[in-house]
Parts: structure tokens; C-alpha cells; sequence
């Protein structure tokens, strides 16, 4: 049988090698509005391959029967309709914990980085203001307490650099893990930590939890870093805080719309370094990320065994 897999965004080329190659896959591409209609009109789809744009909502969902499985190289699913696919018996895949480590890497770039004051201290040198060095203001992160929201697999890797490195480590999260740091209501996090580090879904529940209210709990001279997701945060009480010091720096990956709109003020602000969404794409981990997304959907297709914990929606699909 030849499996239709329509890419909605294009991929690592050692992915793309393995469905080239596969002699039992015929390979579309919809990377715009018209070239998505022209490829599905006349194909039976058996699966759907996207990163992190490539949008899969009901309406394309119910133009493509045949459909078994929805695969996103990478982590999260925002761009995914999980519940929709799971109501039609569509199988969802990514990799979990594919860029655990990266993001915790970037985490703690960014953090040293604000803390630091690195990215002005390496302008005054390209730009030939050394003498500038007597203004320089920063400091270091060994003796800071670091609080961790979110101990899931990237939050234990960030807090173990962040120990490793004099840190001490503290977290709220949803439950008590098994580690070595001190639990502590998510209100003594906000309130002792020097540095915060989110690291959580976002979910209804954890929507704007950094919002006006918990940023007013933080020191005024803490720093906040963001490598989860945008929506964690009320943007708009966060610009006000920084614009009344009541918040010392914030960094982050990600942000609440993506790319942010023209005069975004987070993008402008003197105190806050914003990356654009690029944590997962080192190489090692974006081919890591596509190779093994695209090879638990070829042995899927072909029923054969994939890789564990590949199917997110595999409990409310009846199967482990």
C-alpha cells in the first residue's frame, strides 16, 4: 500500500531523506493556503507531518477521510486540534522530551545573559566603546535563589545546571516531584526567588498565572525568564511592571503572539532580550526532532512498532 503524507511545513533534510526513500510513501506539500487546496483535491491523506505553524483544525481534518495520524516534529501541540483528531480516531505524534535538554540550555543562556548584562557589555566592545566598561552594571547568578515553576523534564534539567552552578532552587508545581529542591507555595516562589524560570503548558489554568497580581509579589529587583510558552504571561502587566521597576529583567523564547506585532514593547524595552522561538532549533535537536517524528509515523502506517510515548492522545484512544 502507498501512504499519502502531506507536509504542511518543510523539515530537517535527514528526515526528508527517509520519506524520500520510503518506496511505499508518496509525499505532498501544502506550505500555503493554495498550494494545501491543490494538493489535497485529488489525494487520499493518510497522515499530516508539520512543525510549529502548520495548522490542523477541524475544517482541514474534515476534508481528509483517509486521515490516521496528525505528527508534529516537536513538543507542543498548539497548532494541533487534539481533541477534534482524537474524536475522529486520528492518531497525534510528537517527541516528547526531544528538547529538554536544549530549552534548558537556553534557559540558562538567557538567564546569564539578563543577569549578566552580556549583550550590552559585547556592543560597547563591537562598537568600540571600551572605555564604557566603567558604567558596566551586572552580577552573577552563584548565590541567587532560582524558583522554578514547573518541575517537569525541562525544569529538573534547568534546576540541576542552576545547582551545579551555585544556584539555590526552589518550585511550585502542579505536584510534588522527587527532587532534590524545597517545594513551596507558588506565592513564597514569587516572593523569595531572585530569578523565576517557567517552564508549564499552557493550559486554561495556567493562562496569564503570571499576571499584575503575581508580578507585584516579586522583588523589584528580580528577573523573570520565559522559555514555555507566551500565554503564561499578561504581557501588558508585564510591560507595566518593568516600565515602573517594579521588576528588575525579563527574557524569554517566546512570546504571546508570534512574530509579535509591529512596536511590540517587550521586543523594545531596555531591560528585557526576547529570542524568536529558536530553543528547539540547534541542530542536533530540530533533526533529532524530525528524523524521529518522521519514523514513528512511517511504522504507524505500516503497523509497526513505534517508538513508546510517541501517540500523545494513545490513553484516549483506548490504547498504550
Amino acid at each position: 500500500m502507498t501512504h499519502t503524507i502531506l507536509l504542511l511545513e518543510t523539515i530537517a533534510d535527514e528526515a526528508m531523506h527517509l520519506l524520500e526513500g520510503a518506496a511505499d510513501v508518496k509525499i505532498i506539500t501544502g506550505f500555503d493556503a493554495e498550494s494545501l487546496a491543490s494538493a489535497i483535491k485529488n489525494n487520499d491523506v493518510h497522515a499530516i507531518i508539520t512543525r510549529g505553524k502548520g495548522q490542523v483544525r477541524a475544517a482541514l481534518m474534515a476534508q481528509l477521510p483517509e486521515l490516521k495520524i496528525i505528527a508534529r516534529c516537536g513538543v507542543g501541540l498548539d497548532n494541533i486540534d487534539v481533541a477534534e483528531a482524537t474524536k475522529r480516531g486520528i492518531k497525534v505524534v510528537n517527541a516528547p522530551n526531544s528538547n529538554a535538554n536544549t530549552i534548558a540550555e537556553h534557559t540558562i543562556s538567557l538567564l546569564l545573559v539578563l543577569q549578566r548584562n552580556l549583550y550590552n557589555a559585547i556592543t560597547m566592545a563591537k562598537e568600540g566603546q571600551w572605555q564604557q566598561r566603567g558604567s558596566y552594571q551586572g552580577d552573577e547568578i552563584h548565590g541567587k535563589t532560582l524558583g522554578i515553576l514547573g518541575m517537569g523534564n525541562i525544569g529538573k534539567k534547568v534546576a540541576r545546571i542552576a545547582h551545579a552552578m551555585g544556584m539555590r532552587v526552589i518550585y511550585w508545581s502542579a505536584e510534588k516531584e522527587d527532587v532534590p529542591y524545597a517545594f513551596a507555595p507558588f506565592e513564597k516562589v514569587l516572593k523569595t526567588a531572585d530569578c523565576i524560570s517557567l517552564h508549564l503548558p499552557l493550559t486554561p489554568e495556567t493562562e496569564h498565572l503570571i499576571n499584575a497580581k503575581a508580578l507585584a509579589l516579586m522583588k523589584p529587583t528580580a528577573l523573570l525568564i520565559n522559555t514555555a510558552r507566551g500565554g503564561i504571561i499578561d504581557q501588558k502587566a508585564l510591560v507595566t511592571a518593568l516600565e515602573h521597576k517594579k521588576l528588575a529583567g525579563f527574557a524569554a523564547d517566546v512570546l504571546a503572539v508570534e512574530p509579535p506585532e509591529t512596536g511590540e514593547p517587550l521586543t523594545k524595552h531596555p531591560n528585557t532580550y526576547i529570542t524568536p522561538h529558536v530553543g528547539s532549533l540547534t541542530a542536533t535537536t530540530y533533526a533529532y526532532m524530525c528524523r524521529v517524528t518522521v519514523e514513528n509515523t512511517l511504522a504507524l502506517l505500516r503497523g509497526e512498532q513505534a517508538q513508546e510515548n510517541c501517540v500523545f492522545n494513545r490513553a484516549a484512544l483506548g490504547f498504550l
